[in-house]
């Protein structure tokens, strides 16, 4: 799958699935910096992941800054058809000064074997 180059960062699109309803998102950053998924609560509303009053909300550390986020348990995501059942994400505000939707971390990277090439702007999966 081409990756898209904006400012100097790459970018896909992830598919997620939850309680029988799915969407794509786009602007999804691809972070190996990044130790988990998150992903921008306006987006995942669309297919009904909002908190919920037992949730947990909790903080998590980035180069940009801070952010308080709550998690849930996907059915699927997927990057380019190449997707992990049953997922835990981090859902939270995003609000970063510029276009973002999610971050594509380690959990999933690693999960499903990614592998990125810079060079020719593509990821693959082993």
């Amino acid at each position: 799958m081409r990756l898209q180059l904006r400012d100097g960062l790459p970018f896909t699109r992830v598919a997620i699935r939850y309680l029988g309803k799915e969407i794509e998102i786009d602007n999804v950053l691809v972070d190996t910096g990044s130790a988990s998924m998150l992903f921008a609560a306006d987006e995942l509303a669309r297919i009904s992941i909002i908190p919920e009053p037992d949730d947990t909300l909790y903080a998590i550390r980035g180069v940009g800054g801070s952010e308080t986020v709550f998690s849930r348990v996907v059915e699927e995501i997927r990057v380019a058809q190449h997707g992990v059942n049953q997922f835990e994400i981090e859902i939270g505000g995003m609000d970063y000064g510029f276009e973002i939707n999610g971050v594509v971390g380690m959990d999933f990277l690693a999960g499903v074997g990614a592998i990125i090439n810079l060079k020719d702007l593509r990821i693959g999966f082993d």
